[in-house]
């Protein structure tokens, strides 16, 4: 298939920016808007695409499906708030996939997948890529309160939407003000699991805070884990250097950086 402007694409990779039409747009809650595009991409649950909009700017977002083309847009900067204003029949420019993404060892394993805020959005594909081959499934979602969760709705539904699954899923919600779910941070959940010994593999995405403590909490109980680590992408193809972590340029070496033995 070939690169339309304004409509879908086919596979491969966008290397310049390439105009869509804005499909949808839903509000998630007050500062976040999940927008749907005319495209598709040939990508998996982890990657992430470059959104830009001529003479303003170019961001990074992670991938909330390929086909079509859906982003999670939260309200932090100049940038995501201009996209905020954007309305179906509007037109935004991607390019990409871009990065590492999430990789299934094997089949049959009991997973748990934990987003903290707006980390959730990978997590949502991951889980409806997974779940036929998951022989368990653990989600748990944090934030600082109830207004602040995302996608509860859509993790409820995918059971019934992945009929062929045979794993067993459970959903977790954890609030720091104890407005919604169990009171506390989402590590202090997943470190309850973890010490029942219930746990193969760790996919996780959200602030660094807590991806560091993940880790902290995988060699504590040796239990591998994948973690997609934000970072501020210019380039998107190694070049610049501003998404640096620990030796690694994310962009290309991650987002999503395997730690322990996976």
């Amino acid at each position: 298939m070939s690169v339309f402007p304004g409509g879908a694409s086919a596979s491969g990779a966008l290397h310049l920016p390439t105009p869509f039409f804005i499909r949808s747009v839903e509000a998630d809650n007050e500062r976040t808007r999940t927008i749907t595009l005319n495209a598709s991409l040939n990508a998996i649950p982890g990657q992430f695409v470059m959104a830009w909009l001529p003479r303003f700017d170019e961001k990074p977002f992670s991938l909330v499906a390929a086909d079509p083309v859906t982003l999670m847009i939260t309200a932090v900067g100049p940038f995501s708030k201009l996209l905020h204003r954007l309305q179906p029949g509007d037109r935004l420019w991607i390019r990409g996939p871009f990065g590492r993404a999430f990789r299934l060892p094997c089949h049959g394993i009991r997973a748990a997948f934990v987003g903290g805020g707006y980390g959730v959005a990978p997590l949502l594909w991951l889980a409806r890529a997974w779940l036929p081959d998951l022989d368990a499934l653990t989600v748990i979602i944090g934030a600082r309160t109830s207004d602040d969760l995302l996608y509860m709705d859509r993790f409820d539904a995918l059971p019934k939407a992945v009929k062929e699954s045979a794993a067993r899923m459970k959903i977790f919600t954890c609030t720091e003000d104890g407005s919604a779910g169990v009171a506390g941070l989402a590590t202090d959940q997943l470190e309850a699991h973890m010490s029942a010994g219930e746990l193969d593999l760790i996919c996780a995405c959200g602030p660094h805070g807590m991806l560091a403590a993940i880790d902290r909490l995988g060699e504590k109980f040796a239990v591998p884990r994948q973690l997609s680590w934000e970072a501020y992408m210019r380039c998107a193809v190694g070049i610049c250097g501003s998404c640096e972590l620990n030796g690694s340029v994310l962009c290309l070496d991650g987002p999503v950086l395997e730690h322990g033995n996976v």
